[in-house]
């Protein structure tokens, strides 16, 4: 089975709770981001996103693993969730944007 569809949840300061889309398609995959403020917005948004057709979905960092584990249970595991980790290289630099 190929990829033909993917979302990325991401958390933005001010974003509509009900997601703010940003849908790419190149005719070969269709890629969908969606803006949220908080986590727990992301987490609600998540089944439907698998229910429109997303095969994987990909979290930023801020989800962490807690909230990675409430998207999977969310989506009752219907499809493979990853999220975006930071090494410790760059924890400084995290620190200094999100504080």
């Amino acid at each position: 089975m190929a990829l033909t569809s993917w979302a990325f949840i991401y958390t933005a300061d001010g974003a509509d709770p009900a997601g703010v889309v940003t849908d790419v398609d190149n005719g070969t995959c269709r890629s969908v981001f969606v803006g949220v403020p908080d986590v727990p917005s992301g987490i609600a948004l998540a089944a439907a996103l698998v229910d429109d057709g997303a095969q994987l979905i990909e979290l930023c960092g801020g989800f962490g693993p807690i909230g990675t584990a409430q998207v999977l249970e969310a989506i009752r595991h219907r499809i493979p969730v990853g999220s975006v980790g930071y090494g410790p290289e760059s924890v400084d630099g995290v620190h200094d944007l999100f504080s």
